[in-house]
């Protein structure tokens, strides 16, 4: 298989337990170059665990996470080097409070690639300025909103030029009002063809934007296709229980 066609993360037979509670259970996943995968499914289902398990802040049990062609969780995976392809977005914006946006994008570009201070602040300002914040490289958090925080977490992320990024309820800890700022620069990252696999609760975005939604519960993946395909005609009567429990809700 070529590297334009093959997998950018591939999950083959993913377990992992909590004190004797399975929560994955032999998840089997393979996210496409560019494509944008949607995880849903009730709380407890497994979907972030999943997520942590692509770059090992979860150590699975068993199977394969192999990102890029290679398996992470092989004995000799340089695991530094390999997490640096896969971003991670997380509910909390995990921002260092001391720090200007400029110098939390900067930080991981000096202490993980090794540059040097200039070139890591100007690779920083340019993935600020991605992510319409150019002009807050000055701020710290506290004077930026959540959905500007958040943002800067984004482009912390993009800065290290992953080629996957993967996010983690990344607007439910934002008030309603800042959510779209949020979605607009994912929007925006999809048009420019980054590879996403995202777990929220945005499912107005999901229909928008998603390649494939895929439904989880028990920690097992129930059905997975096109967003008109799992929203508007779900084949599993698991998945219908969901979304119609969903509608109302919205």
């Amino acid at each position: 298989m070529d590297v334009q066609s093959r997998p950018v993360l591939e999950l083959a037979g993913l377990h992992k337990s909590f004190g004797g509670v399975d929560v994955l259970k032999g998840v089997d996943l393979a996210v496409a170059p560019g494509e944008l995968v949607f995880l849903i499914g009730p709380s407890g289902s497994g979907k972030s665990t999943l997520l942590r398990c692509c770059n090992r802040l979860e150590e699975p049990d068993d199977g394969a996470v192999i990102v890029d062609g290679e398996n992470i969780l092989s004995p000799g995976c340089d695991l530094n080097r390999v997490r640096q392809k896969i971003g991670m977005v997380f509910q909390a914006f995990n921002l260092y409070p001391h720090m200007t946006a400029l110098g939390n994008v900067a930080l991981a570009l000096r202490k993980v690639q090794g540059m040097a201070k200039d070139a890591a602040e100007a690779k920083a300002r340019a993935a600020l300025a991605r992510v319409g914040l150019a002009d807050k490289a000055g701020s710290y958090p506290a004077q930026l909103s959540g959905g500007q925080q958040q943002r800067v977490a984004i482009a912390r992320a993009l800065a290290l030029e992953p080629k996957i990024v993967l996010f983690d309820e990344p607007t439910s800890a934002l008030d309603p009002e800042l959510v779209g700022s949020v979605l607009a620069v994912m929007r925006e990252l999809k048009i420019g063809g980054m590879t996403m696999v995202v777990v929220s609760h945005e499912l107005a975005f999901a229909r928008d934007a998603a390649d494939r939604v895929v439904f989880m519960d028990g920690g097992r993946i129930v059905e997975q296709g096109t967003p008109a395909s799992v929203f508007g005609a779900p084949r599993e009567a698991r998945t219908r229980d969901f979304v119609a429990r969903l509608a109302e809700r919205g």
